[in-house]
């Protein structure tokens, strides 16, 4: 005589899917608060920062250029980098305001 029938098969197969899935489920939750979440920290707080950007201000771009806020429109930053020398750069491309660290390295 071979085996009878099972009884309540197809709930332990439920709770044996959940219980596979469950490293899973607790790889994705690390993953989003070790990487997602701090990621989207950083481009609040960069957005904040680029909102609060004003004429005079220095900055630097994601190039590398240093130079002084001369005017603003609503995607383009025009920066003076040096005497009668203006460029003009897009507003995501400013990494840094140099005037903010000044501050917090006198305080």
């Amino acid at each position: 005589m071979g085996p009878g029938p099972q009884v309540g098969q197809g709930a332990d197969g439920g709770m044996g899917f959940l219980i596979s899935m469950g490293p899973f489920i607790l790889m994705f939750l690390i993953m989003y608060f070790l990487l997602i979440r701090p990621q989207q920290k950083r481009q609040r707080a960069h957005q904040e920062m680029l909102n609060a950007l004003k004429n005079g201000d220095r900055v630097v771009t994601g190039g590398g250029l240093i130079g002084t806020v001369a005017g603003m429109k609503t995607d383009i930053v025009t920066l003076k980098i040096a005497d009668n020398v203006r460029v003009e750069v897009q507003r995501s491309a400013i990494t840094k305001v140099l005037n903010e660290e000044a501050k917090e390295t006198k305080e």
